[in-house]
């Protein structure tokens, strides 16, 4: 009975895991649900008035599929998808002509489509939608499908674009501290199996073998998402909003992208220290585990950068001025300190700030709220002073 117990305890808690799991994916991705049925909806509307005896089903197919991409991507697949229904159709189309139908005609129209799609290095979704549009052109051959669909494609890519370039641009900032977040939960991992095999003594250089690859995805993931989303505001309304939350956040990425190369300097050079140092520099590296999972836990926190800003300069004082001449432990040590140093930058300490803190000249460094990104991205703030509305007529351009 206990044992039974037990197996119904566990089984419960591996649900709420997942039930948890469900709800966080809802979460991040509920908006893009919401915009893709409004689209759908949108689209079936105004293609039934617009033509007349005849089913737009693919219109709200159309916006849909122009709407299954990241945010900043969706007016990207909008026009891929366009671009290949207009390739299917016109493949499809002059077969008809030239064979006059049949199986053969299928396959010949189907094979070209997809080829001219390749040859002209278009992406996957082209080339899917290319072959379903010379298939059904050819396979319904009535005269008046090719077109039909390449008029459902042009309402449901246009309501798509409308949608998400115009009326809902993408919350790149969201976004892009939810690839920070991931990114951030892989250096937790990392560090944490290194901490827990120094304090078992076992060799740490294991672990990261095991987690190099696994951090390198979500640093792939970030670097993807913030070329994304540089695209979205460029061709979006958002080019019209406040550009320093942004602008925040590329050089967060940057510190980030540094954090990640010191953690892994660490977790490789704590791997050649002897048993003693390893036992003592265990609980430091655990610690800084924890403090990047404080800081992945809200990114739009400013209490939480501020607790991991107060937690990281706590550990690594003791570090200051240890007066080793082992070269190895000298280097971990050094390691310890750069990777305090990331931490902080990355919490939005400027670099200074985070100098003066090390040194002690401080004896509480304060961390500024993070920008805050406004939930419609093309609504104007800063009306108030000439700067600020000179400022939000230009279009947000990266810096060199």
């Amino acid at each position: 009975m206990r044992a039974l117990n037990g197996l119904v305890r566990a089984g419960l808690r591996r649900a709420a895991r997942a039930g948890s799991a469900a709800l966080e994916r809802l979460s991040a991705d509920g908006w893009s649900l919401v915009q893709a049925t409004i689209a759908a909806t949108a689209a079936w509307v105004i293609a039934g008035g617009l033509v007349r005896d005849h089913s737009p089903f693919f219109a709200p197919i159309a916006a849909v599929i122009a709407l299954n991409a990241s945010g900043g991507e969706r007016g990207t697949n909008a026009v891929r998808m366009l671009i290949g229904v207009v390739i299917g159709i016109v493949v499809g189309e002059l077969t008809l002509v030239v064979t006059g139908g049949g199986y053969g005609a299928l396959a010949a129209a189907t094979g070209v489509a997809m080829a001219i799609a390749v040859a002209v290095g278009a992406a996957r979704l082209v080339i899917a939608q290319a072959a379903a549009g010379a298939i059904l052109t050819v396979a319904f051959a009535t005269g008046h499908v090719g077109l039909g669909r390449l008029t459902d494609a042009l309402i449901g890519a246009g309501v798509a674009l409308a949608v998400s370039q115009i009326l809902f641009p993408a919350r790149v900032v969201s976004r892009l501290r939810r690839a920070e977040a991931a990114a951030l939960a892989e250096m937790v991992g990392l560090l944490g199996a290194t901490g827990r095999a120094l304090e078992e003594d076992e060799d740490p250089s294991r672990w990261t073998v095991d987690r190099l690859g696994a951090l390198s995805r979500p640093m792939a993931d970030l670097s993807r998402a913030r070329e994304n989303s540089h695209r979205a505001v460029r061709w979006s309304s958002a080019r019209w909003t406040d550009p320093e939350p942004l602008r925040y956040e590329d050089e967060r990425i940057d510190r980030l992208i540094i954090l990640g190369e010191s953690c892994l300097s660490l977790a490789r050079t704590a791997a050649s220290m002897d048993t003693a140092e390893r036992r003592r520099l265990a609980p430091v590296v655990c610690e800084m585990a924890a403090v990047l999972d404080v800081l992945a836990g809200d990114l739009g926190d400013r209490a939480a950068r501020q607790r991991a800003v107060d937690r990281v300069l706590g550990l690594v004082r003791p570090f200051d001025d240890d007066g080793t001449d082992d070269p190895v432990t000298g280097a971990a040590h050094l390691y310890v300190r750069m990777v305090a140093t990331d931490i902080m930058l990355f919490a939005g300490l400027e670099p200074e700030g985070a100098e003066r803190a090390l040194a002690g000249e401080h004896e509480r460094t304060r961390v500024a709220h993070p920008p805050r990104e406004p939930w419609l991205p093309w609504a104007r703030r800063g009306r108030s002073s000439p700067g600020g509305r000179e400022r939000h007529r230009r279009p947000f351009r990266r810096r060199p």
